[in-house]
């Protein structure tokens, strides 16, 4: 019979990364008696092997790529090359402060009991850790999710590689193939590019970045065209074989290619097999624990927050996931979460910022004569021509109503996803946000010349 662990918790959490330990911050700092439990590192993917280290990699080939081109600034600078081991351990000492930082934040909280171990659910109420059981009043499923594959495509670590192997490839590829345009592709893909890589992505619909507004695709499309990474769209993969020096990828259109490696970049799927979970009573669709609009799940005592739900597979959702199944098991008053307005950010080079509805989107909800759209050209800004960025600025509106949609693409646009995301959930009006004045010259401006626009008194026009 197995072990208990001392009392009964308020809480018992079974993950720490972004939903789990957000969960187990608040949930402390509310008095409860918390139960964190992660067989890993604390922080998850985010920290490990999502967020931190990509952007890590992305900004790392940003410099490289301001290096090339510093001459056109009249900065002379020479481009010696990029040294991968040297990139990994700058990336590897943001993670660590990161690290060391979260760990003293959950640490100084008295009221909470880390666990390390690989727990499993075995009741309503109790998650089982080597051999010892937590109980707690109410339990927290934060398991994350991890790379998804294809039937039949076998990832080995070495010429068919996952996000995560990717992150810690100890050589930079001549050439690679990357199956996805989704986010994890494109920014891989903007990496690669801009460490040397002769990259190809494949993408089975019919644009890069299909969860974006199509004219935000568009926008990436010709962006990459220019930096001269390919990508073929529409296009289904049929098949992989080993070469002697790489791989080769066959498409469903006939077409093969070669390169290197091969980025299977699918998608991530939730991590929620042999956990217990179906056996003690958690209902669980295609992977993912079902739940309702605030994070409950079939049993009463058990809600779920993440990767591990079918929500939005962004840190900063899990973040608030987390938050707010703390505040409801406390027994504050909470309200579901908008994911509509969730900022929405993918950091390849130019990057893409969004919240709100696509065009698309917003005409099959409210019909196509009740939706305004408006486009700004960003790159023809001041601060864009500095910095040699080019981009766009796509609005839109409900007729006679409040902005429902905002969409752009360029340099340090995750900057401004901040005041695009204040626009739309509070529901603010063109003339509202044309009547603020934006400082000049930055990279904010462009929004308020979009609003000016879609106020009817637009001041700076390109054609």
């Amino acid at each position: 019979m197995e072990n208990s662990a001392d009392g009964v918790y308020d809480v018992v959490i079974l993950g720490g990364g972004s939903g789990g330990y957000s969960c187990a911050l608040r949930a402390t700092q509310l008095g409860l008696d918390v139960v964190l439990i992660e067989k890993g590192k604390l922080g998850g993917t985010c920290l490990h092997n999502g967020c931190i280290p990509t952007k890590a990699l992305l900004h790392a080939g940003e410099v490289a790529d301001e290096l090339r081109r510093s001459e056109s600034y009249g900065v002379r600078a020479a481009f010696g090359g990029v040294d991968i081991a040297g990139v990994h351990a700058y990336k590897d000492g943001v993670i660590a402060g990161l690290h060391k930082g979260l760990q003293g934040t959950l640490k100084a909280r008295r009221n909470l009991t880390l666990v390390e171990g690989e727990g499993r659910l075995v009741s309503p109420t109790e998650v089982e850790v080597g051999g010892v059981r937590y109980k707690g009043r109410h339990v927290v499923l934060a398991t994350g999710s991890q790379p998804r594959s294809l039937p039949g495509l076998t990832i080995d670590g070495d010429r068919v590689i996952s996000s995560d192997h990717a992150l810690f490839l100890d050589r930079i590829p001549e050439s690679a193939i990357i199956l996805g345009g989704g986010v994890i592709g494109v920014e891989f893909a903007s990496a690669w590019k801009s460490f040397g890589v002769d990259v190809t992505v494949v993408e089975g619909l019919p644009h890069l970045v299909p969860a974006e507004d199509v004219d935000i695709s568009k926008s990436l499309e010709r962006a990459f065209r220019k930096r001269k990474i390919k990508f073929e769209v529409g296009s289904r993969f049929s098949g992989v074989e080993y070469t002697e020096s790489g791989v080769r990828v066959s498409l469903e259109n006939g077409r093969r290619i070669e390169a290197e490696v091969l980025l299977v970049a699918v998608g991530r799927g939730p991590v929620s097999a042999g956990l217990g979970y179906e056996e003690a009573g958690v209902a669980v669709e295609r992977g993912h624990v079902v739940v309702d609009e605030l994070l409950r799940t079939s049993l009463p005592t058990v809600s779920a927050v993440g990767d591990l739900v079918p929500t939005l597979q962004l840190a900063h959702v899990g973040f608030a996931e987390g938050i707010l199944v703390a505040e409801r098991v406390a027994g504050l008053p909470v309200t579901p979460i908008d994911y509509d307005g969730v900022a929405r950010v993918t950091y390849c080079e130019p990057e893409i910022a969004s919240v709100g509805l696509t065009e698309a989107k917003a005409k099959e909800l409210y019909g196509e004569d009740k939706v305004v759209v408006s486009r700004f050209n960003a790159g023809s800004t001041g601060k864009s021509k500095i910095l040699k960025t080019a981009g766009d600025v796509k609005l839109v509106q409900l007729a006679d109503g409040p902005v429902i949609g905002l969409h752009m693409i360029g340099s340090r646009m995750s900057e401004q996803i901040g005041e695009a995301q204040l626009i739309f959930n509070w529901q603010a009006l063109p003339s509202e946000v044309a009547s603020l004045v934006h400082a000049h010259p930055s990279q904010t401006e462009a929004l308020g010349e979009a609003h000016l626009a879609l106020a009817g008194k637009p001041l700076h026009v390109h054609g």
